[in-house]
């Protein structure tokens, strides 16, 4: 990692009010004990952004209407798109956990089209547009509309939009995997 090791003993108050909120909120109920890992290392230490960008991160996880498997394949779509190592291999095993094959990750990971069921395949598509066209065409938009429903394209684009800022923090700073996570870029 580019920037230095933190030791929670030398935070400040307010990067410790962040870090606070990070561990207090829905993260901690699924993840156990979240500590100065991952994107959070690097944003506790903005504490400003950093609380901005966790509680965006918190909604955009955990307060939609969308699938979960929905979620993690668009997730994994932008993890891979912009190969950010800790951010696909977190949520390549949780693509996993909520039903998505080993497969569909794997052809995620390399940038193939996956064999996924309809809404899970248009969160593909949905992504992929967007990352590599920076919008989508009047067929994927209506698509997308018919299927997820105006809320619903809303918190897509905002999950999308969301794992990109995580995966440029990832990369620009060259966050690694943690002990026990493989790397899907090497």
């Amino acid at each position: 990692m580019r920037l230095p090791e933190l030791e929670e003993s030398a935070l400040s108050e307010a990067q410790r009010e962040v870090l606070q909120a990070i561990r207090s909120g829905p993260r901690a109920s699924q993840h156990g004990a979240i500590g100065l890992v991952g994107p959070f290392g690097v944003w506790v230490r903005a504490p400003q952004i950093g609380n901005a960008i966790q509680a965006l991160g918190a909604a955009a996880r955990y307060q939609t209407e969308l699938d979960e498997a929905v979620k993690e394949v668009a997730i994994c779509t932008v993890g891979a798109f912009y190969q950010a190592k800790f951010e696909f291999a977190a949520h390549g095993a949780l693509a996993r956990g909520v039903g998505v094959s080993e497969q569909a990750v794997e052809q995620l990971r390399v940038g193939q089209t996956p064999d996924l069921p309809a809404p899970q395949a248009l969160a593909n598509r949905v992504a992929r547009s967007l990352l590599e066209q920076h919008r989508m065409d009047v067929a994927t938009y209506s698509e997308a509309l018919a299927e997820f429903g105006e809320q619903g394209l809303i918190e897509l684009v905002s999950v999308i939009g969301y794992y990109c800022l995580v995966s440029l923090t990832l990369n620009a700073f060259e966050v690694p995997v943690r002990e026990g996570m493989a790397d899907p870029f090497p």
